[in-house]
């Protein structure tokens, strides 16, 4: 579990996130909806470490990740996986080198070690038999599926997804919901997933949390959205839907 108590974060004037507090549940899939500039990314950054908050905690099972020191730091930040808005892959990489980029890091695995467990993520994603292959030779989608199954090489307990549907046409769009979806099911992972996609909230959303202007404006399941009086929410919805 993820816990948030009270983060905020400021860039020079501008106050971002106001005293954001939530838990993030294992085995859900729990997605962070609002606008652009909502401060949603930033909130990201801040539970992945890549952006320090000016006050508040950020929990991982009991650990709190904005007071552990580097070595510390470095075994949470070893049990999560980030899934990218473009992907990220290496462009001079083979599939399975990507996928095998972060036992690299943080492994002593031999080579037939890290063979078996990218086999073992690509079958995850439906990939079987691309080890060779290089990302300009796969289409988006694929590529998508070989960042999921980067992200969940080292056996992670979280995964961060940013805009995962971002670029891809619908049908695709699904399948990365339900491989999403399934494999956190499936190894009882805490997901966050920052979206805009309505259809993803509806399809796969198990906890909701809408941002507005830096503030948690609504927080509830997926049933309950569609149901809620809140007018900004409501605002969000519709124009998602239109766009």
């Amino acid at each position: 579990m993820i816990e948030l108590n009270n983060i905020h974060k400021s860039f020079d004037d501008k106050h971002v996130l106001k005293g954001i507090s939530t838990q993030f549940k294992p085995g859900e899939t729990n997605l962070v909806i609002g606008a652009s500039g909502s401060g949603k990314s930033v909130l990201m950054k801040c539970m992945v470490g890549l952006v320090t908050p000016n006050e508040g905690s950020i929990i991982y099972d009991d650990r709190n990740f904005t007071e552990l020191d580097y070595k510390d730091v470095r075994e949470v930040r070893r049990e999560i996986g980030m899934l990218f808005q473009g992907g990220a892959l290496f462009d001079s990489s083979t599939v399975q080198e990507n996928v095998e980029f972060p036992m690299r890091m943080f492994t002593k695995m031999t080579p037939k070690e890290r063979l078996e467990r990218v086999n073992f993520c690509l079958n995850c994603v439906q990939l079987d038999g691309v080890n060779d292959k290089y990302p300009a030779e796969i289409s988006g989608g694929m590529k998508k599926r070989v960042g999921i199954a980067r992200a969940i090489a080292l056996d992670i307990k979280y995964l961060f997804c940013d805009e995962p549907n971002s670029g891809l046409d619908p049908v695709t769009s699904r399948v990365i919901d339900g491989l999403i979806h399934d494999i956190t099911k499936e190894f009882g992972i805490t997901t966050i997933i920052n979206t805009h996609d309505m259809k993803t909230v509806f399809d796969i959303g198990d906890n909701i949390i809408f941002i507005y202007e830096g503030n948690k404006w609504w927080e509830g399941r997926k049933e309950d959205v569609t149901g809620s009086d809140n007018p900004e929410l409501k605002e969000f919805i519709n124009a998602s839907y239109f766009a």
